[in-house]
């Protein structure tokens, strides 16, 4: 995340409506399930230009609510992007590892709301079986939605893409299927990871160890194909005020074009 390298993001701003079919027209927030009562909230950070400091707050709206989710959504496995001009969440449903709900961020509501602007379920096919459905990641490269999944045995993810055929996210379609992450510090923490892309370079992060205000940043090398440690980034980046009520056995990340941003959900 070499801020040299933050403008070329705004080239995602141009992806134009029609896009938006991995999120689609349907606008309806109903669903086939039940509505829950609570849900957490979206701690938000933004990187600090010029730093090596993501901070909670900072050129954000400091927590966003989520309403409207199905009352059998999985709140421990999720994943956020932005596709030049939507914000969107989300969420696998419970005891699951195929199904994924869909929110959309409303302006006018400022609210993450379930189907806004979106598909309100999607299915995930052709998941090899060694991909780990424990957690999960996405973005827009702004040409393609995107998903992946780790491997449960060798650190390496599982790339998945959306199909707007068949409006499902089929893995290989469009994508290198399996891509190694390399030169990982020791005390990495893999259970904890996210990525985004810029608008120049696909990006993976984990924690550091059991720390949960550093992380590690990896870049994706088109030359080997794979997500190597430090590689067109800043290889170590900080949290600053992290608000006390966060969950920080997973986050989520995205880049808007403008800013890189950072999420941890309330508990």
């Amino acid at each position: 995340m070499k801020t040299g390298k933050r403008i070329l993001g705004l080239g995602m701003l141009l992806v134009s409506l029609s896009l938006i079919g991995c999120g689609g027209d349907n606008n309806s927030g109903a669903g086939t399930a039940g509505v829950s009562v609570v849900t957490p909230s979206l701690n938000q950070a933004a990187y600090m230009v010029g730093t090596t400091i993501y901070q909670f707050g900072h050129n954000s709206i400091p927590t966003i609510d989520v309403i409207g989710a199905p009352t059998d959504v999985d709140w421990t496995r999720w994943a956020m992007l932005h596709d030049g001009s939507t914000y969107r969440l989300y969420f696998f449903a419970d005891g699951t590892n195929d199904t994924v709900y869909q929110f959309g961020f409303n302006r006018a509501t400022s609210n993450y709301e379930f189907g806004y602007d979106s598909i309100p379920e999607l299915t995930i096919t052709g998941a090899p079986t060694d991909a780990d459905p424990s957690s999960f990641a996405m973005l827009h490269d702004g040409t393609d939605y995107r998903l992946y999944m780790r491997s449960k045995t060798t650190a390496a993810i599982y790339q998945f893409a959306f199909n707007r055929a068949t409006s499902d996210y089929e893995y290989g379609y469009r994508s290198i299927a399996r891509m190694d992450v390399t030169g990982a510090p020791a005390d990495t923490d893999f259970d904890r990871w996210g990525m985004l892309h810029d608008g120049s370079v696909y990006r993976f992060y984990a924690f550091k160890g059991s720390l949960d205000n550093q992380m590690y940043q990896f870049g994706f090398n088109a030359a080997t194909s794979d997500y190597e440690y430090g590689y067109s980034s800043i290889p170590l980046l900080t949290l600053d005020q992290i608000p006390a009520n966060s969950d920080t056995s997973g986050f989520a990340m995205l880049h808007d074009g403008v800013d890189y941003r950072f999420y941890f959900l309330t508990m």
